[in-house]
């Protein structure tokens, strides 16, 4: 091995390596204004500051203003076109890509943090933003074109995004608006063939921070498992019980929200649709293989369990306020059970997992680590209870995590 000269022999040795972490732990301890405000912006920004920025924002932490010094960052336009743009990203699709075009989906997630606006609304209100911007192709149902001209033409996110009701821009009815859940990124994500499920599993996973196996739970009622879930698998029905059961279980009665939409696609010509758009059915709708207005996936493979639950409505039921679950810290002041996705995503949003997740998926971001101590444990616990106080407004989670990874 190739001797580093720039070292003292002693720190080369592996007994005496516990001693360099240290002495690196205790550099970053005494880390001055200057090199705490490059960091700050560094994670923040995602790149490095101006000697402009970076002179008041060294000064402003010398003088004990830290919380300005993050926001003097959080200012620069990057935070929203790297940071939160890459953030978000993976929600809107199903292989996480992280680099995905913009879209309403990470469009409406960044305009609603630039906002300072109730974060909880991304899965139930009927928002959506788009750029006003000069010279860009309109907001399409049938492609993404709007937003990679943002992109492809650098127009600032911090200074065009506008929030619009979805229902004025979409032509869907308010009362189906579901914040990003019926966005056109996430409908062609999770809407697109299936069963719809994916759009549950996704949500809960991206906005939760548990995927289906984390929530399993084999104690409440399968009486609302669709048609289409084998009550034997492979001929054993143990493996249901043990295995399908714990997440259907859960899972089908709050999928069954999204029971009147569908990914409109050509499969001939579009196998991918791409060039698809969302649909829903509205009252007085048909679907023509239902007799009502479900669309035809949530009676797919009925025979594969002719006696299992055939979904008649958009009603759902959270089977998960009683049991092991209860411990997603579901809101009291909501009933547990209503009419479609406006309705289902408020519930989920409403949780007490929606707002931690938020906050551990900040500090991962800002601080590029897992919380790995009793300091960061604590901080996390800090950061959302301030997140609750000041109306979930995800820029305070920023503020508060960039300062406890400052000297990281």
């Amino acid at each position: 091995m190739t001797k580093n000269t720039n070292l003292p022999r002693w720190l080369l040795k592996p007994m005496h390596l516990g001693c360099l972490l240290i002495l690196c732990q205790a550099a970053s301890a005494l880390a001055g204004p200057r090199e705490q405000a490059l960091q700050i912006h560094n994670r923040l920004a995602a790149v490095p500051p101006s000697q402009e920025v970076l002179l008041e924002m060294s000064e402003l932490i010398a003088n004990g203003q830290v919380r300005a010094a993050v926001r003097t960052a959080m200012d620069t336009e990057t935070f929203y076109s790297i940071t939160l743009k890459d953030m978000a990203t993976p929600w809107t699709n199903r292989d996480q890509n992280q680099f995905a075009a913009l879209n309403d989906y990470t469009a409406t997630f960044i305009g609603l943090v630039i906002d300072g606006a109730d974060i909880r609304t991304l899965l139930y209100d009927d928002v959506i933003y788009v750029s006003t911007a000069n010279g860009l192709p309109p907001h399409s149902n049938s492609n993404n074109a709007h937003y990679e001209a943002i992109e492809q033409q650098g127009i600032s996110l911090r200074d065009t995004l506008d929030g619009r009701t979805q229902s004025s821009v979409t032509g869907l009815p308010s009362e189906a608006t579901a914040g990003v859940m019926t966005s056109r990124a996430g409908a062609r994500a999770f809407f697109y063939a299936g069963t719809n499920r994916a759009m549950f599993r996704f949500t809960l996973l991206n906005h939760l921070c548990r995927d289906l196996e984390q929530v399993h739970d084999a104690a409440p009622p399968p009486d609302r498992i669709r048609q289409d879930v084998s009550r034997s698998p492979g001929g054993d029905s143990r493996v249901f019980l043990n295995n399908c059961m714990g997440c259907h279980n859960g899972m089908d009665p709050m999928a069954q929200a999204y029971a009147y939409y569908e990914w409109q696609y050509d499969p001939d010509s579009d196998p991918e649709g791409g060039a698809g758009h969302l649909t829903y059915n509205r009252d007085g709708d048909t679907d023509p293989q239902t007799g009502t207005r479900v669309v035809a996936k949530y009676h797919i493979n009925a025979n594969t369990f002719r006696y299992g639950y055939a979904t008649p409505d958009d009603s759902w039921e959270n089977y998960w306020r009683d049991g092991a679950n209860a411990a997603l810290g579901w809101d009291d002041s909501l009933e547990g059970r209503g009419q479609g996705a406006k309705t289902m995503g408020r519930e989920l949003a409403h949780s007490d997992a929606f707002a931690s997740c938020q906050v551990e998926k900040v500090f991962r971001k800002v601080c590029l680590r897992r919380p790995a101590n009793a300091e960061d444990r604590e901080l996390l616990g800090l950061a959302t209870q301030e997140f609750k106080a000041n109306d979930y407004n995800l820029r305070t989670v920023f503020e508060e995590t960039a300062i406890h990874c400052m000297g990281d």
